[in-house]
C-alpha cells in the first residue's frame, strides 16, 4: 500500500512540473521579438531583412510582420528535449500550413529553428544549405 501511494505522489509530482514548465514557458515566451541574427538554407540573412521583421506572440497566437503580413496559431511542448513549437497559418503566406520548429527561451533571448517546406522537425540549432530550415535569434522589444 505505501508503494501505491509513493507511485501516486510521484507521478502527481511530475505531472505537476510538466504542467509549471509548460505554463512558466507559454508565460514568458508572450510577447513582441526582433530578430538580430538569421540564416536561411545555411546562408545569413541580411541586416536589412531582419530590421523589417517583428514576431508577436499572444495567448497561442502569432504575427509576423515583414513585407506582409502573416497570422496564426501556436503551441508549445515545454517538456520535449529540444522544446518544440507547432505554427499553423491562419492569414498570409502560410495559411493552411503546419510548420514545425524547434526553440529555446532564455531569458529576453528566443530561438527558434523552423522547418520550412514541409520538411521534418529540425533536431538541432542549425540550418544547413541543403535544406529549408529557419534558425533565427530574437530579442524581447523594450516597452
Amino acid at each position: 500500500m505505501k508503494i501505491k501511494t509513493l507511485l501516486s505522489i510521484l507521478a502527481l509530482a511530475s505531472m505537476t512540473t510538466f504542467a509549471a514548465e509548460k505554463s512558466a514557458d507559454a508565460k514568458n515566451i508572450q510577447g513582441t521579438w526582433l530578430p538580430v541574427k538569421g540564416e536561411l538554407g545555411g546562408r545569413p540573412m541580411a541586416d536589412e531583412v531582419l530590421k523589417i521583421i517583428t514576431l508577436k506572440l499572444d495567448g497561442g497566437n502569432y504575427e509576423v510582420t515583414a513585407e506582409n503580413v502573416d497570422k496564426g496559431t501556436y503551441t508549445l511542448d515545454a517538456a520535449a528535449k529540444p522544446k518544440t513549437i507547432d505554427i499553423t497559418g491562419t492569414e498570409g503566406p502560410n495559411v493552411g500550413k503546419k510548420i514545425p520548429a524547434i526553440y529555446e527561451l532564455d531569458g529576453e533571448t528566443l530561438r527558434i529553428c523552423y522547418g520550412f517546406g514541409g520538411g521534418p522537425r529540425p533536431t538541432e540549432f542549425k540550418s544547413r544549405s541543403d535544406t529549408q530550415v529557419f534558425l533565427v535569434t530574437y530579442k524581447r522589444k523594450k516597452v
